[in-house]
């Protein structure tokens, strides 16, 4: 990509921003990722330097407080929350404040990690490991493998009758049971916006790394019926929207 000598990269994904952050200090590089200064990507969300800039998908450590607590709302005895990522995610600095929150609220994770290739057989694969791991819900963390793959995961999540906790409203579109997270169109809009800037003599590295501001509540009451689930009425209240 770098060879080809764009006039900008458009990219998502923490991994794939560092990766362009490796092959160039020129190319400006506008990302979709996770917390950008925990990810080593830019020095500040401020004054990010350099030549990247873009939109982060997380508002700090606390969404992933508050989607432990979501799942609790739904499941007041749950004691054990599987973690479905690719291994890298473990290995890096967002994997530690997960489990200093789930510690927080009392929750043992279940590290259901990915291996290449991360395709379907993969994740039959990490969901017999939550099952033997007598895992009572999933979290489904917020990495492009898990959102190409939704509909496979869904459907584990299914069959497993496990309840579980999506970063995006298209899981839930899926089938589902609970998302929480950022509006991605609004951030999609938002690096749009950049973009023009840069092609008008911006330079990535002046423009702040803005954390989402919007975040949606929505809930499949149709996939909580089929589990067995009643979602609280004062969680009902709260959702953005509820799909019936």
């Amino acid at each position: 990509m770098v060879q080809l000598k764009p006039a900008l990269i458009l990219t998502v994904s923490t991994r794939l921003v560092r990766a362009f952050k490796a092959a160039t200090t020129t190319i400006p590089v506008v990302g979709i990722t996770a917390d950008p200064v925990a990810g080593g990507l830019v020095a500040s969300l401020a004054r990010p330097g350099g030549n990247i800039t873009g939109f982060s998908t997380e508002a700090g450590d606390e969404i992933v407080g508050k989607r432990l607590e979501l799942l609790r709302e739904v499941i007041p005895k749950l004691s054990r929350v599987a973690i479905l990522a690719p291994r890298a995610i473990f290995a890096g600095s967002y994997y530690p404040a997960m489990r200093e929150s789930a510690q927080r609220a009392g929750l043992t994770l279940v590290e259901a990690q990915l291996d290449d290739p991360i395709q379907e057989p993969e994740y039959r694969r990490a969901f017999g490991l939550m099952a033997r791991a007598s895992a009572q819900a999933l979290y489904a963390v917020d990495a492009p493998e898990n959102f190409t793959h939704r509909r496979v995961i869904v459907e584990l999540a299914k069959q497993a009758r496990l309840a579980a906790m999506y970063p995006n409203r298209e899981s839930v579109e899926a089938g589902g049971l609970m998302a929480y997270g950022t509006d991605r169109a609004e951030l999609f809009r938002g690096a749009a916006g950049y973009v023009a800037l840069i092609f008008e003599g911006a330079h990535a590295g002046d423009l702040p790394y803005q954390q989402a501001k919007k975040f949606e509540l929505v809930i499949n009451l149709k996939t909580a019926k089929a589990l067995g689930l009643t979602i609280p009425q004062s969680l009902l209240i709260r959702a953005d929207e509820v799909i019936e």
